[in-house]
């Protein structure tokens, strides 16, 4: 197992525990040292893991004090709107610009190293790998927010972009032809934060969204020209059978 998906497996571990009942909710895990000699892991990893369970709701790191088990439910299972990948492309622009301004005053080492990795498994050429990276990306820039009620917010637009079928197909079409150009956004977001920069932060998060919309449009107008001209075809095609009849 190569050491950029080291943690992800870690992590499972670690959730797997919290689910066995080893860590309960509301308790402070093991230190770092315990942890790595427990899953025979670097601390570097422990930490990644952990940073990456923040990012989905299962961890709460709290700075001078440890890591805790969330109370609440990683999740919301509430229903989800009907809605367009334009309308939520055009509020994650608005959210996650935001979020990434306040996160960038919140970057610890820690989670700079962790972005930077999620950055190169981007670069993996791996297209499954790659999303995953991305959506995790996000989220862990949502926790570093220190803010449940953004960390909330994303997640729940994050499952949007998932879950719901029109805009999960809208992203693919568009994401699966720029996978070079979005790897290089996402690496403008990550050196902002990684200098403690909000206003670039905020600035490279928003020019990433907006060449995502734009994307977006060409997408659709090419959908429509080729929906127009199927449907021409088949006109011409009964048209040319009805001549023969006549």
């Amino acid at each position: 197992m190569t050491s950029k998906r080291l943690f992800q497996s870690v992590a499972e571990q670690i959730s797997e525990l919290i689910d066995a009942g080893a860590f309960p909710p509301g308790t402070r895990l093991p230190g770092e040292r315990e942890l790595a000699e427990r899953l025979g892991v670097s601390r570097v990893t422990i930490r990644e893991a952990e940073i990456a369970l923040q990012a989905v709701g299962r961890l709460e790191i709290k700075t001078g004090s440890g890591v805790y088990v969330s109370e609440a439910p990683p999740e919301s299972v509430a229903a989800l709107p009907s809605v367009s990948a334009f309308e939520v492309t055009e509020a994650r622009l608005l959210v996650e610009s935001e979020t990434a301004a306040l996160a960038a005053h919140n970057m610890t080492d820690a989670v700079v190293q962790h972005l930077s990795s999620l950055i190169e498994q981007m670069r993996t050429g791996d297209e499954e790998a790659a999303n995953a990276a991305d959506e995790e990306f996000h989220r862990t820039i949502a926790a570093a927010s220190n803010n449940a009620a953004l960390v909330h917010t994303v997640g729940e637009l994050w499952r949007m972009r998932e879950e719901i079928p029109e805009v999960k197909a809208t992203y693919e079409a568009v994401c699966v032809h720029d996978a070079e150009t979005r790897t290089e956004e996402h690496e403008a977001i990550f050196f902002a934060l990684r200098d403690r920069d909000p206003s670039a932060a905020r600035a490279a998060m928003r020019e990433h969204f907006h060449r995502l919309i734009e994307a977006m449009l060409d997408a659709t107008e090419r959908m429509a020209m080729q929906e127009l001209q199927e449907k021409a075809s088949k006109s011409r095609e009964r048209f040319a059978a009805a001549s023969k009849i006549g």
